[in-house]
Protein backbone atom coordinates (compact mmCIF):
# COMPACT_ATOMS: atom_id res chain seq x y z
CA UNK A 1 0.00 0.00 0.00
CA UNK A 2 2.25 2.42 0.92
CA UNK A 3 4.60 1.67 -2.23
CA UNK A 4 1.69 1.78 -4.34
CA UNK A 5 1.24 5.79 -2.63
CA UNK A 6 4.52 6.82 -3.37
CA UNK A 7 3.99 5.55 -7.14
CA UNK A 8 0.81 8.01 -6.90
CA UNK A 9 2.56 11.10 -6.27
CA UNK A 10 5.21 10.74 -7.37
CA UNK A 11 6.65 13.54 -10.06
CA UNK A 12 5.54 11.67 -13.54
CA UNK A 13 8.61 10.54 -15.78
CA UNK A 14 11.34 11.75 -13.76
CA UNK A 15 11.20 7.78 -12.68
CA UNK A 16 11.24 6.75 -16.32
CA UNK A 17 13.91 9.35 -17.53
CA UNK A 18 16.26 8.44 -14.63
CA UNK A 19 15.54 4.41 -14.95
CA UNK A 20 16.90 5.19 -18.97
CA UNK A 21 19.95 7.06 -17.60
CA UNK A 22 20.39 4.42 -14.95
CA UNK A 23 20.11 1.39 -17.85
CA UNK A 24 22.82 3.32 -19.85
CA UNK A 25 25.00 3.75 -17.36
CA UNK A 26 25.05 0.15 -15.93
CA UNK A 27 25.78 -0.88 -19.88
CA UNK A 28 28.83 1.28 -19.93
CA UNK A 29 29.70 -0.40 -16.65
CA UNK A 30 29.70 2.84 -15.00
CA UNK A 31 28.47 4.01 -11.44
CA UNK A 32 25.16 5.36 -10.97
CA UNK A 33 23.35 7.11 -7.99
CA UNK A 34 20.03 9.02 -7.72
CA UNK A 35 20.22 12.30 -5.88
CA UNK A 36 18.23 12.99 -3.31
CA UNK A 37 14.24 14.08 -4.02
CA UNK A 38 15.34 12.78 -7.34
CA UNK A 39 16.59 16.38 -8.30
CA UNK A 40 19.48 14.68 -10.47
CA UNK A 41 21.95 11.54 -10.32
CA UNK A 42 25.48 11.21 -10.04
CA UNK A 43 27.39 8.82 -12.69
CA UNK A 44 31.11 7.93 -11.95
CA UNK A 45 33.13 6.38 -14.47
CA UNK A 46 36.78 5.26 -15.65
CA UNK A 47 38.67 6.94 -18.48
CA UNK A 48 42.61 4.94 -19.05
CA UNK A 49 42.33 4.05 -15.97
CA UNK A 50 41.41 7.88 -14.17
CA UNK A 51 37.63 8.21 -12.82
CA UNK A 52 35.97 10.90 -14.11
CA UNK A 53 32.51 12.31 -12.65
CA UNK A 54 29.24 13.13 -14.28
CA UNK A 55 26.00 14.92 -12.45
CA UNK A 56 22.73 16.13 -13.62
CA UNK A 57 20.90 18.16 -11.75
CA UNK A 58 19.59 22.15 -10.28
CA UNK A 59 22.56 24.31 -11.55
CA UNK A 60 25.27 25.69 -9.97
CA UNK A 61 25.40 28.98 -12.05
CA UNK A 62 23.16 32.31 -12.79
CA UNK A 63 23.63 31.49 -16.50
CA UNK A 64 21.96 28.20 -16.95
CA UNK A 65 17.84 27.48 -16.24
CA UNK A 66 16.44 24.68 -15.41
CA UNK A 67 18.42 21.65 -15.11
CA UNK A 68 22.89 21.60 -15.74
CA UNK A 69 24.76 18.18 -16.82
CA UNK A 70 28.48 18.99 -15.30
CA UNK A 71 30.98 16.86 -15.71
CA UNK A 72 34.91 16.62 -14.74
CA UNK A 73 38.10 15.14 -14.79
CA UNK A 74 41.19 15.29 -12.69
CA UNK A 75 44.05 15.78 -15.56
CA UNK A 76 48.02 15.95 -14.79
CA UNK A 77 48.58 19.57 -16.49
CA UNK A 78 50.50 22.20 -15.30
CA UNK A 79 48.92 25.07 -13.37
CA UNK A 80 48.73 27.44 -16.46
CA UNK A 81 47.10 25.51 -18.68
CA UNK A 82 43.60 27.04 -18.38
CA UNK A 83 41.46 26.74 -21.44
CA UNK A 84 38.36 28.06 -22.15
CA UNK A 85 35.70 27.18 -24.68
CA UNK A 86 31.66 28.35 -24.62
CA UNK A 87 28.66 28.70 -26.92
CA UNK A 88 28.63 32.19 -28.50
CA UNK A 89 25.35 33.24 -27.35
CA UNK A 90 26.69 32.53 -23.75
CA UNK A 91 30.52 33.76 -24.24
CA UNK A 92 28.51 37.40 -25.55
CA UNK A 93 26.53 37.24 -22.68
CA UNK A 94 29.08 36.81 -20.33
CA UNK A 95 30.65 39.82 -21.86
CA UNK A 96 28.07 42.48 -21.81
CA UNK A 97 27.68 41.01 -17.79
CA UNK A 98 31.17 41.55 -17.20
CA UNK A 99 31.28 45.19 -19.11
CA UNK A 100 28.26 46.24 -16.96
CA UNK A 101 29.42 44.72 -13.33
CA UNK A 102 32.92 46.14 -13.75
CA UNK A 103 32.62 48.98 -15.85
CA UNK A 104 29.39 50.71 -14.65
CA UNK A 105 29.76 50.20 -11.73
CA UNK A 106 33.30 51.27 -11.21
CA UNK A 107 34.92 48.17 -10.16
CA UNK A 108 38.83 48.35 -10.95
CA UNK A 109 38.89 44.75 -9.55
CA UNK A 110 37.35 40.88 -10.64
CA UNK A 111 36.15 39.28 -7.06
CA UNK A 112 36.89 36.09 -6.37
CA UNK A 113 33.39 35.13 -6.12
CA UNK A 114 33.11 35.98 -9.71
CA UNK A 115 33.06 32.53 -12.21
CA UNK A 116 36.36 31.36 -13.48
CA UNK A 117 34.38 32.05 -16.91
CA UNK A 118 33.22 35.57 -16.01
CA UNK A 119 36.71 36.02 -14.89
CA UNK A 120 38.63 34.62 -17.86
CA UNK A 121 37.12 36.73 -20.50
CA UNK A 122 38.73 39.99 -18.83
CA UNK A 123 42.18 38.00 -17.84
CA UNK A 124 42.98 36.16 -20.96
CA UNK A 125 43.33 36.84 -24.57
CA UNK A 126 41.30 35.33 -27.39
CA UNK A 127 41.83 32.15 -29.46
CA UNK A 128 41.93 33.21 -33.08
CA UNK A 129 39.18 30.68 -34.61
CA UNK A 130 39.51 32.08 -38.27
CA UNK A 131 41.01 28.78 -39.29
CA UNK A 132 38.30 26.50 -37.83
CA UNK A 133 35.01 28.04 -39.98
CA UNK A 134 33.22 25.55 -38.80
CA UNK A 135 33.42 26.81 -35.33
CA UNK A 136 33.94 30.13 -35.37
CA UNK A 137 30.15 31.96 -35.63
CA UNK A 138 29.19 28.56 -32.99
CA UNK A 139 31.63 29.09 -30.09
CA UNK A 140 34.01 31.77 -28.52
CA UNK A 141 37.38 30.76 -26.73
CA UNK A 142 40.16 32.21 -24.51
CA UNK A 143 43.13 30.91 -23.11
CA UNK A 144 46.10 32.16 -20.99
CA UNK A 145 48.60 30.57 -23.59
CA UNK A 146 46.30 31.49 -27.00
CA UNK A 147 48.53 29.12 -29.19
CA UNK A 148 48.23 26.21 -26.82
CA UNK A 149 44.40 26.57 -27.32
CA UNK A 150 44.16 26.62 -30.30
CA UNK A 151 45.98 23.75 -30.45
CA UNK A 152 43.52 22.22 -27.93
CA UNK A 153 40.90 22.65 -30.25
CA UNK A 154 42.14 21.77 -33.65
CA UNK A 155 41.59 18.37 -35.09
CA UNK A 156 39.68 16.18 -33.27
CA UNK A 157 37.98 18.13 -31.06
CA UNK A 158 36.86 20.72 -34.05
CA UNK A 159 35.46 17.96 -35.54
CA UNK A 160 33.50 16.84 -32.20
CA UNK A 161 32.19 20.22 -31.55
CA UNK A 162 31.08 20.66 -35.41
CA UNK A 163 29.39 17.11 -34.76
CA UNK A 164 27.65 18.38 -31.37
CA UNK A 165 26.59 21.74 -33.32
CA UNK A 166 24.42 19.95 -35.57
CA UNK A 167 22.93 18.12 -32.67
CA UNK A 168 22.60 18.56 -29.15
CA UNK A 169 23.95 21.92 -29.77
CA UNK A 170 21.99 23.01 -32.15
CA UNK A 171 19.97 25.33 -30.81
CA UNK A 172 23.21 26.92 -29.22
CA UNK A 173 22.28 26.23 -25.21
CA UNK A 174 24.42 27.32 -22.42
CA UNK A 175 27.75 24.98 -23.05
CA UNK A 176 31.32 25.35 -21.34
CA UNK A 177 34.40 23.61 -21.67
CA UNK A 178 37.78 24.09 -20.07
CA UNK A 179 40.63 23.14 -18.49
CA UNK A 180 41.32 24.63 -14.95
CA UNK A 181 43.97 23.58 -11.87
CA UNK A 182 44.52 20.42 -13.23
CA UNK A 183 41.11 19.48 -14.26
CA UNK A 184 38.89 19.74 -17.11
CA UNK A 185 35.23 20.53 -17.17
CA UNK A 186 31.99 20.67 -19.26
CA UNK A 187 28.76 22.19 -18.36
CA UNK A 188 25.72 22.44 -20.36
CA UNK A 189 22.23 23.34 -19.82
CA UNK A 190 20.21 19.89 -20.27
CA UNK A 191 16.10 20.18 -19.23
CA UNK A 192 15.96 16.42 -19.14
CA UNK A 193 18.36 13.66 -18.44
CA UNK A 194 18.35 12.33 -22.33
CA UNK A 195 20.83 8.87 -22.37
CA UNK A 196 21.65 9.76 -26.20
CA UNK A 197 22.51 13.83 -25.16
CA UNK A 198 24.36 12.47 -22.27
CA UNK A 199 26.30 9.93 -24.47
CA UNK A 200 27.26 12.61 -26.76
CA UNK A 201 28.31 15.01 -24.64
CA UNK A 202 30.57 12.23 -22.31
CA UNK A 203 31.92 11.67 -26.21
CA UNK A 204 33.11 15.27 -26.27
CA UNK A 205 34.27 15.36 -22.51
CA UNK A 206 36.56 12.40 -23.13
CA UNK A 207 37.90 14.01 -26.62
CA UNK A 208 38.59 17.05 -24.92
CA UNK A 209 40.44 15.46 -22.28
CA UNK A 210 42.73 13.47 -24.87
CA UNK A 211 43.29 16.93 -27.16
CA UNK A 212 44.07 19.05 -23.57
CA UNK A 213 46.91 16.30 -22.87
CA UNK A 214 48.36 16.67 -26.25
CA UNK A 215 48.12 20.51 -26.07
CA UNK A 216 49.98 20.80 -22.66
CA UNK A 217 51.97 17.75 -23.47
CA UNK A 218 50.54 15.78 -19.96
CA UNK A 219 49.04 12.54 -18.94
CA UNK A 220 45.84 11.82 -17.07
CA UNK A 221 46.39 11.74 -13.42
CA UNK A 222 46.02 13.63 -10.38
CA UNK A 223 44.03 11.38 -7.91
CA UNK A 224 44.96 8.36 -6.56
CA UNK A 225 42.83 5.60 -4.98
CA UNK A 226 39.63 4.36 -6.45
CA UNK A 227 36.68 6.14 -8.08
CA UNK A 228 35.12 7.57 -4.55
CA UNK A 229 38.00 8.58 -2.97
CA UNK A 230 39.57 10.95 -5.88
CA UNK A 231 36.27 13.19 -5.39
CA UNK A 232 37.37 14.72 -2.04
CA UNK A 233 35.43 18.62 -1.17
CA UNK A 234 37.13 20.98 -3.25
CA UNK A 235 36.78 24.78 -2.73
CA UNK A 236 37.18 25.19 -6.33
CA UNK A 237 34.40 27.66 -7.60
CA UNK A 238 34.41 25.78 -10.74
CA UNK A 239 33.01 22.70 -9.45
CA UNK A 240 30.03 22.18 -6.13
CA UNK A 241 29.05 18.43 -6.16
CA UNK A 242 25.41 17.24 -6.18
CA UNK A 243 25.75 14.60 -3.55
CA UNK A 244 23.39 11.48 -3.70
CA UNK A 245 22.00 10.52 -0.44
CA UNK A 246 24.77 8.63 1.83
CA UNK A 247 23.59 8.07 5.52
CA UNK A 248 27.21 7.76 6.52
CA UNK A 249 28.67 10.87 5.01
CA UNK A 250 28.64 13.10 7.56
CA UNK A 251 30.33 10.39 10.17
CA UNK A 252 33.41 10.02 7.59
CA UNK A 253 33.93 13.75 7.41
CA UNK A 254 34.08 14.41 10.84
Amino acid sequence: MLESLKRFFSKPGVERDLAEVSDWAKRRGHGFKRARGDEGFVIDGVLDGKPWRMEWGPPQRDYIQGHELRLRMELALTADAQMLLLSRPLMDALERQTFEEFTDNVQTQIGTKTPEEMRWLVMFPKVNLSTLKALRSRFGAVASDPAAGLVWLDGPLANMLERAASSFLGDEPPFVLMTLRSRAYLRLQLAAPDATVISAALALFETAVAQALRAAGGAVGGATGDSQSAWGPTSSTAWQSLQPPDPGAADKRR
